[in-house]
């Protein structure tokens, strides 16, 4: 009865298959961010112009496809945001006659589509329903802001992974071979990153989804995360090696594990919650930050428990140079011990 216990809540012992179950859940992302266009950037990455509609009378979006590519912008994306509202995007519009740049608000060629979908579609609306001659809202970005948003997401990105990186092995430095926390915690980190990332490349193959720069914070929100929820579990970790209450380090990290398994999955299903509510009340405007959030939330809470601890434990015990000789055909190095007492004088976390 004890045995069959241990076998149930050992989640140490099924490291093996979590990252298998990880391996097959990132690999179809992994091919779709290989197959050009990887990603589907919005405005933010690319350049563009990007307004915003509402009509009095109904219409569909495939109307509204065709007239824009009757009105010489095939390259437009129309979204719906709401009954009769659409969000569209087109390539940045061009300058003025003078050749001055058009800034925020182009004049000329965002008023002749203006004017063409009033012509087609009868008077534009406001929120309240009152007739206007201006779309509800219009913002242009050029190709080099774009540019230049796109390389400062990405420094974000690595900045916060190499300062979460060297904080945990200054907050760990008590447990012996404290870097390894921020490694497995990095590792953990980029699994979800990954995940969520992959993930938007199938959706905007298949759905049409962009990445904007909602998505950015969103990833960088999920990274956050997802280091917390480890930072948790490795808290607990390092109490329980202090104590020494487990006779090797695998057992200390599965009673952890055991011991904080509640509080994050309580924590995560009250954001998820929470982000449902959102998707349900709405908020077409901030749908890719509301998706990559509910990706990242599960993907984050899986990740502290099957990835990030059991990383550690793969690491203490040596999985990878054994699987390596294996493959070699040489013999395992196994650790052996004359007796009991030199096994107890080994320091709990640390490879002899």
């Amino acid at each position: 009865m004890r045995q069959q216990q241990q076998a149930v809540f050992d989640l140490v012992r099924w490291r093996n298959w979590f990252y298998l179950f990880s391996f097959f859940i990132l690999l179809p992302g992994i091919i779709s961010l290989i197959i050009p266009p990887s990603l589907k950037p919005s405005i933010d990455f690319r350049g563009g112009t990007e307004f915003t509609v509402r009509f009095q009378d109904p219409v569909t979006k495939e109307e509204l496809n065709d007239a824009l590519a009757e009105l010489d912008h095939p390259e437009a994306r129309v979204q719906g945001t709401g009954q009769n509202e659409f969000l569209i995007r087109t390539d940045e519009l061009e300058t003025t006659a003078s050749g001055a740049s058009v800034g925020p608000r182009p004049a000329d060629e965002a008023g002749a589509i203006r004017d063409g979908l009033i012509k087609q579609f009868g008077p534009m609306v406001d929120l309240d329903g009152n007739e206007i001659s201006r779309f509800l809202e219009i913002d242009s970005i050029s190709a080099t802001i774009s540019r230049e948003i796109a390389r400062n997401a990405a420094y974000a990105i690595i900045a916060a992974s190499v300062a979460i990186f060297f904080y945990l092995w200054w907050s760990f430095r008590s447990v012996p071979q404290s870097f390894r926390f921020g490694m497995a915690a990095i590792i953990a980190l980029l699994h979800d990153a990954i995940l969520v990332v992959g993930v938007f490349s199938i959706l905007g193959k298949l759905f049409d989804i962009e990445i904007n720069k909602e998505f950015i914070v969103a990833l960088l929100t999920v990274i956050g995360f997802s280091v917390h929820d480890s930072i948790v579990v490795f808290d607990r970790i390092r109490e329980t090696v202090g104590r020494e209450e487990s006779p090797t380090f695998a057992d200390a990290v599965n009673s952890s594990l055991l011991q904080t398994l509640s509080r994050s999955l309580n924590t995560s299903a009250t954001l998820v919650f929470a982000l449902l509510a959102l998707m349900l009340m709405g908020g077409a405007s901030i749908r890719e930050f509301l998706w990559a959030m509910l990706i990242g939330t599960v993907a984050g809470t899986y990740s502290s428990i099957c990835i990030a601890a059991q990383v550690l434990v793969t690491w203490d015990e040596g999985d990878v140079p054994r699987l390596f000789n294996r493959l070699l055909g040489r013999e395992d190095e196994e650790y052996e011990y004359e007796d009991e007492e030199e096994y107890e004088a080994e320091p709990v976390g640390v490879e002899p």
